[in-house]
């Protein structure tokens, strides 16, 4: 069986490194997979890239006008929404002609438009949609945050400057309604929490829904020496680390300031953790925040080599993720993987994957108060080594890429009637 999965990107970005790990768990299990992205990073000869030009340029640009535009020609949450006007006709293809299946991830940013889509549609090749976000469900968000007019007809959007009862969300959710109508798609969430926020939506009425997580490699994620890997950061041998990380820290959906006040609230409650804690921040923008915390601040940034990561993941001692909204973060699968505990809030899929209190804990949403509580708990509670442990079982158990393969295989022989 050959299968085709696209996405933008081909390691920037969770949805890039889920698709690009997902290809090469199918490649182990007998599929056929390859790649194709609008943005190549490595060299991998399963992985195409479009080709490149000054037009692709300007239908980026160009649908960022679009938004622009109708956000009153504000920069606010102009990254935020996406309305898929612009794209590329892969039908043509040498790779989408061989191909069996056609597995969709994030699409978005000039990959394809919703034309586009439907051409594809129209070609009849079975499509499976990886949904990485709440966008394919949505008007023109990637997360409604607390708007619920997915589930009726969006409009009146809170990510525009002036939304109104037909604005730019209106008339893409009615573009999206069109082509959703006439296509079969076999729609897959990362998380339980994703897959019940798109059976809510009006978009996925009538459609396949399921949920299956994203894949990792357990036999290169796992737990190493500490003091050797702290030696590869110049990390101190003497503080307890936590660690967050995020292609982009300062974006407000990612909960920094919950972090920095939970840390303040750890140092009033503990003022001699400040002679025992250390925060590691990766990520662009990184150094942005390091005079608001009461720790040391170490700022190394957006790590793209897996075998870098693992060392960084195995030099701290607890992983922190104040998200506001999310899928099923892949940081905190890497880290439970290396036998790093997890700090959460209760949103998203995040407490689907800490199990609290067992290999980590899940705090009250928006508290920081919790989230410091949190902390303390994890990393004075006498039995850490259990929980690291536990932390590392569920990681083999449930995300290992032999797992998920088979998962998404099953998917395939269902859209294709074959068996793989």
């Amino acid at each position: 069986m050959r299968v085709l999965i696209i996405n933008t990107s081909e390691r920037i970005g969770g949805a890039a490194i889920a698709a690009n790990r997902l290809m090469e768990a199918l490649k182990d299990n007998g599929i056929k997979a390859m790649m194709l992205v609008r943005d190549r990073q490595t060299d991998s000869l399963s992985v195409v890239e479009l080709k490149k030009s000054w037009w692709k340029v300007w239908q980026f640009i160009w649908e960022r006008v679009v938004i622009w535009g109708a956000n009153s020609f504000k920069k606010n949450d102009l990254f935020a929404v996406d309305i898929a006007n612009t794209g590329t006709d892969i039908t043509s293809l040498p790779e989408f002609i061989q191909a069996d299946v056609v597995h969709l991830h994030w699409i978005n940013q000039g990959m394809l438009s919703l034309n586009d889509i439907k051409k594809i549609a129209e070609a009849g090749k079975p499509i499976v949609w990886t949904m990485h976000d709440m966008w394919p469900f949505t008007g023109i968000c990637h997360y409604s945050g607390d708007c619920d007019l997915y589930k009726t007809h969006c409009n009146s959007c809170p990510l525009l400057f002036k939304g109104s009862a037909k604005d730019l969300s209106y008339r893409t959710y009615n573009k999206k309604e069109k082509l959703l109508n006439n296509a079969r798609i076999y729609f897959v969430a990362c998380s339980k929490w994703l897959e019940n926020k798109a059976k809510e939506s009006t978009l996925l009425k009538g459609q396949k829904i399921t949920s299956i997580c994203n894949a990792i490699n357990t036999n290169l994620f796992k737990p190493r020496d500490k003091k050797e890997a702290r030696d590869k950061f110049r990390l101190p041998l003497d503080k307890k680390l936590l660690l967050f990380g995020s292609l982009k820290i300062t974006d407000k959906r990612k909960g920094m300031d919950y972090l920095v006040e939970a840390c303040k609230i750890l140092k009033e409650k503990n003022p001699e953790l400040c002679n025992e804690l250390g925060i590691v921040v990766f990520g662009k923008e990184a150094d942005s925040y390091s005079s608001l915390f009461p720790f040391p601040i170490y700022s190394l940034e957006y790590i793209n080599s897996e075998k870098k990561l693992v060392d960084v993941y195995n030099a701290v001692d607890l992983y922190v993720t104040p998200s506001l909204q999310d899928n099923l973060p892949n940081t905190i699968v890497e880290a439970m993987a290396c036998g790093i505990p997890c700090v959460g809030f209760n949103t998203g899929g995040i407490p689907e994957m800490i199990d609290h209190l067992h290999n980590g804990y899940v705090a009250q949403y928006k508290s920081s108060e919790d989230f410091a509580n949190g902390i303390e708990w994890t990393l004075k509670k006498e039995n850490y080594k259990n929980l690291s442990e536990i932390a590392y079982r569920k990681a083999v158990s449930s995300y290992s890429m032999n797992t998920i393969a088979r998962k998404y295989i099953e998917v395939y022989n269902n859209v294709t009637g074959k068996h793989a």
